[in-house]
């Protein structure tokens, strides 16, 4: 039976992520992100009648289209991957073969206007990945000091005009609040200039990225997921993750280079013999990219970047990730 007949959404790197993720199809695997599915249906494809998949999501509308699938190897878990771990063991399970984590926005959710992801449609100014708990991004927008939201915008959207949107929102909400996607995005359109190298982009876009990580917690949530599959998989067992800009794909990489060059850093005229030194917690990291054919079919697959390693045997302590 073929179970991904009739589902739309694309998964980007449909291919290569379950062909890399599953080296023993009688494991254990998870999808950190659920997202549409996508992925999950491509790995219990890949799975024998004794694997498992966990697959993880913070967006209650993910959790709802999981039921969907009817596979007795899988389950839903509705949680953010950063606690993946926590939510295993509370299932008996200390250890697995494989993981994915599939960062940031979904398709689904961007389309979705009652969301407040885009400045593409008009809709309510939320971003919440899980909007059961948390602040909006309106209620944040509209009470954040000038110097938060140039903080924001400059470190999680690299908008070189952080400080002048800052002041123009804080200008603005004096008179009106921020309640919408479209009254945010007009405001920033009015201040900032169209790119030269892209006349195409938005003027918001950045700002818009900026402000959903920052509500999300993305990147926090992303370190926190890292260590979390450091120190669920078994020797040989893989870490993939798909990035989609910058500031996460700086993150992945460092990690795995840190994970599999721990002696970087140590003086090499220490005297020191080989079984002294720290080893590797994964092997050396590859990356993949989309092929242009699959951007032919799936243009939202452009920025996406794959980056994986299998874990060593090596007792994992944790890192502090920047």
């Amino acid at each position: 039976m073929d179970i991904a007949k009739n589902f739309k959404h694309i998964p980007v790197l449909a291919k290569e992520v379950p062909d890399i993720l599953v080296r023993d199809p009688s494991g254990i695997y998870v999808d950190g992100t659920f997202g549409r599915g996508g992925h999950s249906r491509l790995i219990l494809e890949k799975l024998s009648p004794k694997g498992k998949l966990y697959a993880f999501d913070r967006d209650e509308a993910a959790v709802k289209a999981a039921e969907e699938i009817s596979d007795p190897r899988f389950r839903i878990i509705y949680a953010p991957f950063a606690e993946m771990k926590e939510k295993l063991i509370e299932l008996g399970i200390t250890s697995v073969n494989g993981i994915l984590l599939d960062i940031g926005v979904s398709s689904p959710q961007i389309d979705d206007a009652e969301r407040g992801f885009s400045f593409r449609f008009d809709g309510p100014l939320d971003m919440r990945m899980d909007t059961s708990t948390g602040m909006t991004a309106a209620e944040w927008i509209n009470r954040a000091a000038a110097e938060e939201i140039t903080s924001v915008l400059e470190l999680y959207g690299e908008e070189k005009f952080s400080s002048r949107i800052a002041a123009a929102i804080c200008e603005r909400r004096t008179k009106e609040p921020f309640t919408t996607t479209k009254a945010l995005a007009d405001l920033i359109a009015s201040v900032v200039p169209r790119n030269k190298k892209d006349r195409d982009q938005h003027p918001a876009t950045r700002s818009f990225q900026g402000i959903r990580i920052f509500i999300n917690d993305e990147l926090g949530q992303l370190r926190q997921a890292l260590n979390a599959a450091g120190s669920l998989l078994q020797p040989e067992g893989i870490l993939e993750v798909i990035s989609f800009h910058s500031l996460e794909d700086r993150i992945v990489k460092h990690f795995f280079d840190m994970c599999a060059n721990p002696d970087k850093g140590i003086d090499p005229r220490l005297p020191l013999r080989a079984e002294q030194l720290p080893q590797p917690l994964f092997s050396k990291g590859k990356k993949v990219v989309p092929t242009k054919e699959e951007l032919e079919i799936n243009p939202r697959a452009r920025s996406s970047i794959l980056r994986f390693a299998s874990r060593t045997g090596t007792p994992w302590k944790g890192l502090e990730l920047t």
